[in-house]
């Protein structure tokens, strides 16, 4: 099995893709005259101007819930990972993607917002739904559903469950060894996958509403947490931070490893933490009330920006400053070796050892309970992806039960995933991270190329912006910009009082 997950790992996180992830931020990022530079204060004044309504949920609850999906596991382990294989210079590169990830952020969420639809009394949108309405491919919208429903909701929850799994039982002990159908598992591990399916069920069965208030006071609580303590352990070290960063720069362009290696890890954990690009962040982007689509798009693009140069830069500086990482050379043995062999590069121990060697006894449970908190809200927004993308499908279909089948296959997974080794839950995750990436990365550049209706609607929000409107108004028939039936309903039904 895991021979079988490398080797499809190796063909779609080949090196086209790396190139296409950075190539898309780039171009965008010129289009839009780099707009997550020149609107940075707006992306601020937006977080907190929008309300919710009956069908729609406020612009920092779509934030809190997409930076629920984006701030997880990746921002620890993942981390830990592409400096484990890539090299201190790995980190450079999550830095680069995000910075023109940002720009790829925005056109994503943008469309999420132009062409999302009612569906039940709530708002719904997503790559699925503007694959359909902008590109006019529905058979290509239903192959990202049905790509994105395996990863969100089967391969994805795995990876975010084994952490959790792995660093409680790193900090609290195995516990004795417990003979199940499945195998031997800790009883630490079993206990936790009771715990986090229960919790889990109780929340995803209320609802996007229910996800929405519980991500908005978790993700900020715990967010800050982790980048102050990354604070208090930089300025502990202050003296060091200067060579860290010349470390970073240095190996970036003349890194340790191969070249290839340092850039591949540094953008796979980027793309893996920030989802610029992986068509995650339009659904919770479409969900919100606002009264233009360019408005969550900045929104978007900032919590790019909170992910990696906040929360992966935090653990990045805390590992590296601490010294609490191996370089692996692949055949070569280990370019850097400050740990024992087997310390896996692929789980939160860099992260905790980390922590550790400044309070000690503290690292352990410090960052089990800081990913206990990243991991489980990302479980619950890649179970509101996958119920937007079931909704999608079962506009077609009309079967019955099927949001009841994916509670349980995704309650089922994070089951599976918390007991199981981390390499094969990161080879699956991978899997599914790079599927949804090829396909949205290329639907947006062609529709960008078709009718350009995110640049169309970023220039009508600044034009409205300079006029210094009070109320912001979208008129996409106006803008060229066919198919936004949504926003046609509510300016007929504006022009009706």
């Amino acid at each position: 099995m895991q021979a079988l997950v490398n080797g499809l790992n190796s063909i779609i996180w080949s090196s086209a893709l790396i190139y296409l992830c950075l190539g898309a931020g780039l171009f965008f990022s010129i289009m839009t005259r780099f707009a997550q530079v020149r609107h940075f204060r707006e992306m601020l004044r937006l977080l907190f101007s929008g309300r919710s309504s009956s069908k729609g949920i406020s612009a920092f609850q779509a934030l809190s819930v997409s930076l629920s999906g984006r701030v997880g596991t990746g921002n620890i382990a993942g981390v830990a990972a592409a400096i484990g294989f890539g090299g201190p210079g790995a980190v450079f590169w999550m830095w680069t993607v995000a910075f023109l990830g940002a720009s790829t952020a925005y056109v994503e969420s943008t469309l999420g917002q132009i062409y999302k639809e009612e569906d039940q009394g709530q708002y719904r949108g997503g790559p699925a739904y503007y694959f359909e309405k902008a590109l006019g491919q529905k058979w290509y919208a239903w192959v990202f559903a049905v790509a994105t429903i395996i990863a969100t909701g089967l391969l994805l929850p795995g990876v975010q469950a084994n952490s959790i799994g792995n660093a409680v039982e790193l900090a609290l002990g195995e516990g004795g060894v417990v003979t199940t159908a499945l195998g031997d598992f800790t009883f630490a591990k079993i206990a936790t996958a009771l715990f986090v399916v229960t919790l889990l069920g109780v929340i995803i069965f209320g609802g996007v509403r229910r996800i929405a208030h519980f991500t908005q006071v978790v993700v900020p609580f715990m967010a800050i947490g982790y980048v102050l303590m990354a604070c208090i352990i930089v300025i502990m070290n202050i003296t060091m931070l200067p060579d860290i960063i010349g470390m970073i720069l240095k190996d970036a362009f003349t890194p340790m490893a191969a070249f290839g290696a340092t850039i591949g890890w540094g953008v796979k954990r980027g793309v893996y933490s920030n989802e610029a690009g992986q068509g995650t962040g339009p659904h919770a982007a479409a969900a919100a009330e606002v009264a233009h689509p360019a408005q969550q798009g900045l929104v978007q693009a900032f919590s790019v920006y909170v992910d990696t140069l906040f929360v992966c830069s935090a653990t990045a500086f805390m590992i590296l400053i601490t010294g609490a990482y191996n370089v692996h050379g692949g055949d070569a043995g280990f370019l850097v070796q400050n740990l024992p062999a087997n310390v896996d590069a692929n789980s939160p121990a860099f992260t905790q050892l980390a922590v550790d060697s400044v309070f000690t006894g503290f690292g352990k449970p410090f960052v089990a309970v800081a990913l206990f908190f990243f991991a489980f809200t990302t479980l619950l927004a890649y179970y509101y992806i996958a119920e937007t993308n079931v909704a999608y499908i079962r506009r077609s279909l009309k079967l019955p039960g099927m949001m009841v089948v994916l509670k349980i296959a995704l309650m089922a997974s994070v089951l599976y995933g918390t007991l199981r080794t981390a390499s094969l839950a990161w080879g699956l995750g991978d899997i599914g991270v790079g599927l949804m990436a090829w396909l949205n990365i290329i639907g947006i550049l062609i529709i960008f190329y078709m009718a350009k209706p995110t640049i169309k609607s970023l220039r009508d929000y600044e034009a409205q912006k300079k006029a210094g409107v009070t109320e912001y108004t979208f008129d996409p028939e106006a803008l060229g910009i066919a198919n936004a039936d949504f926003w046609v309903r509510r300016k007929q039904r504006r022009e009706k009082g």
